[in-house]
């Protein structure tokens, strides 16, 4: 990690303050001084200190959050918006580990760990989405198998990896399935192929659901959740996807 970044999220000094402070001298690492920039550290076992005070890491927060329409999935809003970062007491500096558009629903992580949430997120890693979608038409068999084969959207091949249907006699409600995470990559899906999204709800993000936890409301991940996300493989299968329409 950075210097100036492990300075600012163990609540040291902004960034560019952290700069400062290291131009200054004024920061050891190991008991030697350093004063150029750009330099990395390990934050679990370098010894970190600033004027001679020891500086501890940053303690890692998860969150597991229901995020409930008219919410932006932001750490601030321009717009003056109630933000998802709002939702949640805490002393630490969280942010969300990818983003819902402000009427969607459902399953949002928030934390402070920049790995954590990198590895969430990376296309590489290929976590799957689960979302609930409410559409304007009924949704034609045809058109599940061309989601599920793929179709092209924004000049990129994509796909559903799974698509039901919520209630059987209901075919505008859809559970899909996706490893994207695009903007709008659910809306999109459905707009190629001539529907329109009314409502999206998230219920699933990896190995994390919501479970039974009501919208608006929020709760830590437990450890177990944690590891399981750090120590997760990749999905052999949709890494090798390579099939072209």
């Amino acid at each position: 990690m950075r210097l100036n970044k492990f300075l600012s999220e163990a609540g040291v000094a902004s960034r560019r303050k952290a700069d400062e402070l290291i131009s200054q001298g004024r920061v050891m690492v190991n008991g030697k001084t350093v004063t150029k920039l750009g330099i990395d550290i390990d934050p679990e076992n370098d010894k970190v200190t600033v004027d001679g005070e020891k500086v501890k890491p940053a303690r890692k927060v998860y969150f597991m959050l229901n995020k409930p329409k008219g919410v932006v999935a932001t750490t601030s809003d321009e717009r003056g918006r109630p933000t998802v970062v709002d939702l949640i007491k805490t002393n630490y500096k969280i942010f969300p580990v990818g983003r819902l558009d402000f009427n969607t629903t459902g399953l949002l992580l928030l934390t402070n760990n920049g790995e954590f949430a990198n590895k969430l997120t990376h296309p590489r890693n290929k976590f799957e989405r689960i979302y609930i979608a409410k559409i304007n038409l009924p949704l034609q068999d045809k058109d599940v198998n061309r989601f599920l084969k793929g179709i092209f959207v924004d000049g990129r091949k994509s796909r559903f990896t799974k698509v039901e249907f919520l209630h059987k006699t209901n075919r505008k409600k859809v559970i899909v399935g996706t490893v994207e995470g695009r903007n709008h990559f659910v809306k999109k899906m459905f707009e190629t192929l001539g529907y329109k999204v009314l409502e999206l709800h998230r219920e699933s993000f990896g190995n994390f659901t919501l479970g039974n936890l009501k919208t608006g409301e929020y709760r830590k991940l437990t450890k177990e959740e944690i590891e399981e996300t750090i120590k997760r493989k990749q999905n052999a299968k949709e890494k090798d996807f390579k099939r072209r329409v």
